[in-house]
């Protein structure tokens, strides 16, 4: 089987772009700096959040300059600072010391100015129970911060603890049809702790199409369609930067009617402390 909706972004210096790309609104690359190097670029037609996975760097954005954003020393380290990029603007980066951020990026028509997420404004919690629990960063969301304005992105993190499982049960994206379920394309990027981990991803829809692929660094799971999971190898955590984009950013999901049951057991678990 050609393989369709998954791949391993390249992380080498500079900026790196997917291999290929299913999805017709998100995209994604991937900026790795050392020490003094500078990368400049233009978003063009595109809103950007640039989400510092580690390091720390200067934005220079149009006429703003944003100093010293990021710190963290890896994605398990802590929330992130980001960066909102508008469209039409000139952008350089400047490093202070390694750094590394993710472009999750979306067609916008949207005038505003850049502005950056620090750490206190980024919501966290916990979704699922027992061996489906796991925990959240939500960055830049409607519901989390109503007050940050974005044309289509919605940007999290999840962090999917040693053996459990995530985003489920399995959910899709496919049809405006609120508040049930809102049409989203959505990617996945990875990371693992300890690094030589692995966890395995799943899409499938409706049709019958189905793939499953390991997760390790850099890889990408790309979902313009289907419902999709994720599961941790026991003894390690994996993590995604996940991000969606449609013609809204309301957010909404249909479960997997055959698995739907699941989440219902989710206030009985709770009540038992799992």
């Amino acid at each position: 089987m050609d393989y369709k909706y998954h791949c391993t972004i390249p992380a080498e210096s500079g900026r790196n772009e997917l291999p290929f790309n299913p999805c017709a609104l998100l995209d994604l690359t991937l900026l790795r700096l050392d020490a003094g190097e500078t990368w400049s670029g233009e978003s063009g037609d595109r809103e950007i959040l640039a989400v510092i996975l580690s390091g720390k760097a200067t934005f220079t954005v149009g006429a703003a300059k944003f100093a010293d954003v990021g710190g963290r020393a890896d994605v398990f380290s802590g929330k992130p600072h980001s960066v909102y990029i508008p469209a039409g603007s000139a952008v350089t980066v400047e490093a202070h010391g390694p750094v590394e951020i993710a472009l999750p990026s979306a067609p916008s028509d949207l005038v505003t100015e850049p502005y950056v997420i620090s750490p206190d404004q980024v919501a966290e919690g916990r979704w699922g129970a027992a061996n489906f629990g796991r925990t959240y960063h939500q960055i830049l969301t409607e519901i989390s911060q109503p007050a940050l304005p974005a044309r289509r992105l919605i940007v999290g993190e999840t962090f999917t603890p040693s053996g459990n499982w995530s985003t489920y049960p399995p959910h899709r994206h496919k049809v405006d049809s609120l508040p049930g379920e809102a049409a989203h394309e959505e990617m996945y990027y990875f990371k693992v702790s300890p690094k030589e981990g692995f966890g395995i991803s799943r899409v499938y829809t409706d049709e019958g199409y189905e793939e499953n692929f390991t997760v390790r660094d850099h890889g990408v799971q790309m979902m313009p369609e289907g419902y999709h999971t994720v599961v941790s190898a026991p003894g390690y955590i994996t993590y995604y930067l996940w991000f969606l984009a449609g013609t809204q950013r309301t957010q909404g999901a249909m479960e997997d009617a055959d698995l739907k049951w699941v989440g219902k057991a989710v206030p009985v678990l709770r009540e038992l402390g799992l």
